[in-house]
């Protein structure tokens, strides 16, 4: 399986916020490398343009080259600005192509649930999974169906289907999703929200009086 280039530069490894303000002010994006066989890291940068279209394509496992030797990479994180989304910080990790990885794959929700078409409520604890398998299998996301979930329903890491070479990391009572009973308000509460409403509400003073005494 060949997978996505992505041109690096190394660079020197600086805490100095000056050398990282300076990086970004040129488009690049610093990161860190490392790997399973190695305690040893190494720093590089990588241009905004590049890590968009690498981002966009849709590899799981990347090529890049770091000192004289081309490496199987993953994106194992990506730190983002808060309020701009623009990307501060990535870490590769490198892999082999015959050893198994876990990482984390996104919650795709397919189909519409019968329990919520009945007014159930949807309750999504978990939006991704941690997936083991060979980096060359790494799926795009995995695709949940929840069409057959009626009120009272549920799903746990134990009941997922998942393809052959994959499996899941967790406990498997762990709950993904469920269908949940619609919240009902009684009679009862409802006329006690009215007459709490109504008791702190006050009527307008009339001022009439007061101008009338006013003007005599």
């Amino acid at each position: 399986m060949k997978g996505h280039k992505i041109e690096v530069n190394k660079r020197e490894l600086s805490n100095k916020k000056s050398y990282v303000k300076n990086l970004r002010s040129m488009d690049e994006i610093p990161g860190i490398y490392y790997s399973h066989d190695s305690k040893d890291s190494i720093p590089f940068s990588v241009s905004k343009k590049v890590m968009h279209d690498a981002l966009k394509s849709d590899a799981q496992v990347y090529q890049i080259s770091v000192g004289s030797k081309a490496r199987d990479v993953i994106i194992k994180s990506v730190q983002y600005h808060p309020i701009t989304e623009e990307m501060l910080h990535i870490d590769l990790y490198g892999v082999r192509m015959d050893q198994e990885v876990t990482v984390k794959v996104p919650i795709e929700i397919i189909g519409q649930s019968e329990g919520v078409k009945a007014g159930g409520v949807l309750n999504q604890t978990l939006t991704e999974l941690d997936i083991t398998c060979l980096p060359g299998s790494i799926p795009q996301n995995i695709e949940i169906d929840i069409t057959d979930l009626n009120i009272g329903d549920s799903l746990r890491l134990g009941q997922l289907s998942l393809s052959e070479g994959l499996s899941v990391e967790g406990d498997e009572e762990n709950l993904i999703i469920a269908v949940n009973e619609p919240v009902q308000v009684s009679e009862e509460e409802t006329e006690d929200v009215i007459d709490d409403s109504e008791s702190t509400s006050t009527e307008p003073e009339d001022s009439s009086d007061n101008s009338e005494e006013q003007s005599e």
